[in-house]
């Protein structure tokens, strides 16, 4: 069963985009990182700037029985409906994830539309924090 990975707006940017925020970590460094610890489970690492595209990739997911999902929504964390929607549908364990502590940033970003939906949250861990959360996911999952 494979755990899907998914990454929303800018997050492509990672490495140049505001370093003193998210570090000069690539997300293709970051999708190494989650493969190498999910170990045996397959991965789905995706990132779309598009959230109707996000959407479709947790349909996906339910679809195809994924085990789990990660997701770091980025900006559309505090604005999608419908991706909050889409995974109030997912059966499984699902965590949100952030790179920075968002509780540390402008009051934009304190309102997640996705915590009260998912499993679990964890932010301000750095780029590193997505192998804490791929292995969290993997002992929650079974």
């Amino acid at each position: 069963m494979t755990l899907y990975i998914l990454n929303g707006p800018n997050l492509n940017r990672l490495g140049r985009r505001e370093p003193g925020i998210y570090g000069h970590t690539t997300l293709a460094e970051i999708e190494t990182w989650c493969r190498e610890a999910a170990g045996s489970t397959p991965v789905e690492f995706r990132q779309s700037n598009y959230e109707g595209q996000i959407v479709d990739w947790i349909h996906e997911a339910i679809d195809n029985g994924a085990k789990a999902i990660l997701i770091n929504p980025a900006g559309l964390t505090f604005t999608s409906v419908p991706i909050m929607d889409a995974l109030k549908m997912f059966p499984g364990p699902i965590i949100e994830f952030h790179i920075s502590n968002v509780h540390r940033r402008e009051a934009v970003y304190h309102k997640s539309l996705m915590s009260p939906v998912v499993t679990a949250v964890m932010a301000g861990l750095g780029p590193r924090g997505y192998i804490h959360a791929v292995r969290a996911l993997t002992e929650m999952a079974g």
